[in-house]
């Protein structure tokens, strides 16, 4: 239902309740009665409408239809950390595929024991991947008893969330001069197909020192067009980085103060409780959010980016 037909039927509901609440004083009982009935099901529904019309007045990020890249780090623990960095990405692939939006891995480093040290990849499809992932960004938790552990201890690790908008070449200008680019040999699963060649790619941007590696694809060119893709998507990241400090509107939904060093949600398996520490939000059905179904923490961080704003605004 468009925005403008979901005001109206609300303000045809607000009348109707008013009608209602006058019955509900009038001296014959039954009729009394049905009204009230008539009140609790008009306040219900106007409560549902109300919540699904404010979002919808509150201007959309541009940034939101972008297309995301994704990017996952092992953090602190070692090799605890690369298996938890493995679980996010395998939770992060289930629920992309189910909301119907494609993922593309653009490079990645594995560790042992199956896990992962870095993995990048990007979101494309539906009505904005950015804006469907964009609450992940920050330090994920995890405490559990690794594989590896024999006392059965129970171990802190950490892995790194960033997400950024796909950046187009229009968003960002990058001269010739201030890239460095270097050519390597590439090693390890992404290369070993062309592990007799210098088809790895390292870019180096001068200005601001970012520095992006690649070398999943199969030749020189291939990893470059790739390593130019995740430098203009860090370098957008960054410029909106700078604008939102200067504007002083980093929200607090985001990425807690908009450091990404800062730890934003826990996943306490013994307790098979998932924590999100930006809203307090806490689930205790952890299988069910590592399976993918992360859909009931991001409904809470955008409705509560929604009072926010709201709340900003007034």
């Amino acid at each position: 239902m468009p925005v403008v037909e979901m005001a109206a039927h609300l303000d045809k509901l607000e009348s109707e309740l008013a009608s209602a609440r006058e019955l509900v004083a009038i001296d014959d009982p039954e009729m009394a009665a049905e009204a009230r009935a008539e009140v609790g099901r008009l306040e219900v529904s106007i409560a549902d409408l109300d919540g699904r019309l404010t979002p919808l007045l509150i201007p959309r990020d541009p940034l939101d239809d972008r297309n995301a890249i994704v990017e996952i780090r092992a953090g602190t623990g070692g090799d605890e950390a690369a298996l938890f960095a493995a679980d996010l990405y395998r939770m992060y692939e289930r629920f992309i595929q189910r909301a119907g939006l494609r993922v593309e891995i653009m490079s990645r480093s594995d560790g042992t024991l199956g896990g992962l040290k870095e993995i990048i990849f990007k979101v494309s499809g539906g009505d904005g991947a950015y804006g469907v992932m964009r609450w992940e960004s920050g330090v994920h938790r995890v405490q559990r008893v690794p594989a590896t552990e024999a006392q059965g201890r129970i171990h802190t690790s950490a892995a790194t969330v960033a997400v950024l908008p796909e950046a187009e070449e229009v968003d960002v200008k990058i001269e010739d001069k201030d890239l460095r680019v270097d050519v390597f040999r590439s090693s390890g699963p992404g290369g070993q197909s062309v592990n007799t060649t210098d088809s790895a790619v390292r870019i180096t941007h001068l200005p601001t020192g970012l520095v992006v590696s690649q070398q999943d694809q199969k030749s020189q060119l291939q990893n470059k067009i790739k390593a130019m893709e995740v430098l203009r998507a860090r370098l957008l990241d960054l410029r909106v980085a700078e604008q939102e400090a200067e504007r002083s509107r980093m929200r607090k939904t985001q990425v807690g103060t908009g450091d990404r060093s800062a730890k934003i949600r826990t996943y306490n398996y013994p307790q098979s409780r998932v924590t999100d520490h930006r809203i307090g939000f806490t689930s205790h059905n952890l299988q069910a959010i590592m399976d993918g179904d992360i859909d009931p923490i991001l409904d809470a961080l955008k409705l509560a980016d929604v009072e926010d704003q709201l709340g900003s605004d007034s």
